[in-house]
């Protein structure tokens, strides 16, 4: 064997060795907060995830935001965004923030749908009736919601 191929797979056992140690330790943000799900596992099917503190007010844009999302969203990712166990993840927490989630993810999300990747909800399906202006006033509403709760 010659010393490119022998060390073509060390490089590869090396990194697959670091990818497996980097996922079994969970994702921590500056701020320290765990980017892993919660243990919902006390919490009654159906029933919000997390308890979500409302700012004293909304954008004008926020409250275009809530209302699509109250119309289109909140069947699954529940009122106020906290999520339904069994059914959505919350958006109001630390997963979705900004910096792992960008807006342009909730477009994309809305437009296509998204594989399960955070949470063992299932997929997500695209969400029919919504234009890219309503997922951005949509989003709007999370981030003003997301920041009321800490989460910038």
């Amino acid at each position: 064997m010659n010393n490119k191929v022998i060390f073509g797979l060390g490089a590869v056992v090396v990194a697959v060795i670091a990818f497996s140690y980097l996922q079994s330790k969970p994702q921590q943000t500056a701020q320290g907060h765990s980017m892993t799900p919660p243990d919902t596992s006390s919490v009654t099917q159906g029933d919000p995830i997390v308890t979500v503190a409302l700012p004293a007010e909304l954008s004008a844009n926020a409250q275009i935001g809530k209302r699509a999302f109250e119309a289109k969203c909140a069947a699954c990712h529940g009122a106020n965004a906290a999520g339904q166990n069994g059914v959505a993840p919350p958006l109001v927490h630390k997963i979705y923030e900004p910096r792992h989630h960008s807006d342009m993810a909730f477009v994309l999300a809305a437009q296509n749908g998204v594989r399960s990747h955070h949470w063992k909800f299932g997929d997500m399906p695209p969400v029919k009736g919504l234009t890219n202006a309503d997922v951005k006033y949509i989003t709007l509403y999370v981030r003003e919601l997301q920041k009321e709760n800490g989460i910038n």
